[in-house]
Parts: structure tokens; sequence; C-alpha cells
């Protein structure tokens, strides 16, 4: 069996699908690994660090894709990259199955098995394979790394002949992956006040072991879906949630919204108005921009000053930032994946069984149909 990963089309990728540690893990499996010329560069990882451990190195890129038998990449594929694959080949990437279907219609046309890693259960038994919380995590980390070096302030408390530096204060909105990394990493690791919300009062008890302390307002009944996720709320629990929010907002130095909804614009939690409350120098960093943004005034990509000096940090992909240990850790989700189903005797993947509880939430397309239930009829 061949796995074949390219290079990423997109130019603002840094990620790699494959890394030389996992080549390692995979060809012991007894697998065929060949990888396009340059993939792991943009993480410092050169061909040769991929040769040593016994990948091939293929420089035609459409051939790759045409002797696949599984294609590991990051991002979702251009339409024609699609039509070069055989029949039968596994594509394992982020899909955005929500919001392309022309894409997975082009998918179930060629006959591919598409699995979405934005749908891998939220379970034990695929906990290895969730990339979508893999790269929350660095995410999460990153923000709170980019929010220090644009804030005015240092992080801890010190003590200094000129007199005691209070320690800044950082308001978390979500507290998911990246939001519970965040907190992490702002209170333990740099020493900064630390206060979150979530609309899941359930999250309470991990909020405070990370030393941080839990915001309550009362918005009424809320929950969480059955993969883990907050629920949507109500135009009249959203605005409930803003009031209570905009006090600690006006005396928190850094902002970090986390708040996705999976498959639909993100909500916007944080006003202009709670913005125009906050003291100038303050940051906001938006990790929910790419779909719309949490924040009333980011820009995808952008970092934006308003007219009371608040700085609102949009930047997509933050994961992208640290390419090296975001390509280990989302490497590591696909392989665990292959590792999971492999057949030792044949040494290779056995046919696709839609009734295991992975593959029924993850594949898209198979056998020339959409067969997950989401898309089906949509």
């Amino acid at each position: 069996m061949q796995i074949f990963a390219p290079q990423e089309t997109d130019p603002q990728e840094t990620r790699a699908a494959l890394v030389p540690e996992m080549v390692g893990r995979l060809v012991k499996l007894g697998a065929q690994v060949v990888v396009e010329s340059g993939l792991g560069e943009k993480a410092s990882w050169p061909d040769k660090a991929y040769t040593d451990v016994g990948a091939t190195i293929e420089n035609d890129r459409m051939a790759g894709l045409a002797a696949a038998d599984v294609v590991f990449r990051v991002g979702k594929p251009p339409g024609p990259e699609v039509d070069a694959l055989k029949k039968g080949t596994i594509h394992l990437s982020f899909l955005d199955p929500f919001n392309e279907r022309p894409l997975i219609e082009r998918f179930a046309g060629k006959g591919i098995t598409a699995v979405s890693l934005e749908m891998m259960p939220r379970s034990t038994l695929a906990q290895k394979m969730d990339a979508l919380s893999s790269q929350a995590s660095l995410a999460g980390y990153q923000a709170v790394v980019l929010a220090a070096d644009r804030l005015p302030k240092i992080f801890p408390m010190m003590m200094t002949p000129a007199g005691t530096l209070s320690p800044a204060r950082v308001f978390i909105v979500g507290v998911g992956v990246a939001g519970l990394q965040a907190i992490a990493t702002a209170g333990k690791r740099l020493g900064a006040r630390v206060e979150a919300f979530d609309t899941r009062p359930i999250v309470e008890t991990e909020v405070k072991s990370l030393g941080a302390k839990f915001v309550k307002i009362d918005i009424g009944e809320t929950g969480q879906t059955a993969q883990g996720y907050a629920k949507e709320l109500t135009p009249e629990q959203i605005e409930k949630q803003r009031q209570g929010m905009a006090k600690v907002c006006s005396r928190s130095d850094i902002v970090i919204t986390t708040a996705k909804l999976f498959g639909r614009k993100a909500p916007v939690i944080i006003t202009k108005e709670m913005v125009a409350g906050m003291s100038p120098g303050s940051v906001i960093v938006d990790l929910a921009a790419e779909g719309g943004g949490n924040v009333d005034g980011t820009v995808l990509d952008e970092e934006v000053i308003t007219d009371n000096g608040v700085r609102i940090i949009g930047i997509g992909r933050l994961e992208c930032r640290v390419p090296q240990h975001a390509s280990q850790m989302f490497s590591a989700n696909l392989t665990s994946f292959v590792e999971h189903f492999w057949d030792e005797e044949a040494k290779a993947l056995p046919p696709v069984d839609l009734e295991d509880e992975i593959l029924k939430g993850s594949v898209i397309t198979h056998g020339g149909s959409i067969v997950h239930e989401r898309f089906k009829n949509s």
C-alpha cells in the first residue's frame, strides 16, 4: 500500500501532513511512503530527513497522487488534484465539508473515500486521531504568546526596587481545547491573573484546576453537543452573555475569544461598545476570525487598532506559526488513523466498514456516493 503526502497548495500553509518520525512508523507497518519534494521545508525538514527513514521522494506531484492508495494532506485539495486520484483512494485531510459541497460531490464522483478530519468523533477511541483538537491546543498557546508580544506590559507580578508591577489580567472566552491551553499558558506558564467564561457550567472545575477564576453569567439553560461542543445560544442568551462579559472585558488587559460554531458563522460576542470600554493598549485575539469572528471589528489575517487604542488581532490558523510542532501533532493524528485500522497480514488498510464508529463519523464519501448522514441530503 502506498501513502503519498503532497505539499500544501495554500501559500500561507506552513504545516506538513507527514513528518520523518511518522514515516518511520508507517514504513515499519509495511507501507510504502512517498512524499513530494519540499514537503517539510517550511517546517525545517529537508528531503534527506525523509529518505533517511525510508521515504521515497517524488518530484511529479500529479504522478504521486495518481499512484497513491492513501493521501495525507492538511488542507482541502484543488479540484484537478481530486481528478488525478484513482478510484478507491483514501484521502485524509481537513475538508470543511459544510461549506465545500462541490468538492464533496467531486470526491464522490471519482469514487474516492474522503475522510474529513473535522468530523472525527470526540471519543476516547478516536482521541489520537483528533487533529482538530491537536491544532486547537497549539492555537490557544500561540494566541497568548502573540498577545504577550503585543501588550505593553509584562504578564507576571514582579517585585522591583522601583515598586511592584501588577500581573496582567487575561480573560478567556470559551473553554474548549484552545481555551484551556490559553488559560494554562497565560496563568501557569506566564504568571498572569486569568478569568474564563464558557456557556457550559461543566467546565468550571477544569478552569479552577488551572488556577483561573470561572466567571459565572446566568444566561439560562445551556449545554453541549454529543461531540462536546457548546450549543448555539439564542439571541436573548447572547445579549445576556454580552452584558455579563462587558465588566470583565473592561478590567482585562487581554481578551482571547475561542467560540466557534461547527459548520456555521461564529457568534459575535464582543461588541464595539465592549471594546470601547477597554483601556488603551489592551489586546484582543480572536481565534474565531476564520469563521467570521467573535469580535465586532475583527479583520481576518490583520491586526486592527481601534480609535480608543485597543488592538484586535484576527490572524487565522495561529498553529501555522509553530509549524514543526503543528506538523508533528497533525502527522501523528493521521498515522494513528492508519495504525488503528491496519491489517498486519495484508500489509494494507482493510475495506472500509461504515458501521465502524470512527469511520461512520468521519467518512464523507465512499464507493461513488456521499455516505455521511449529515451531508447525504443537504
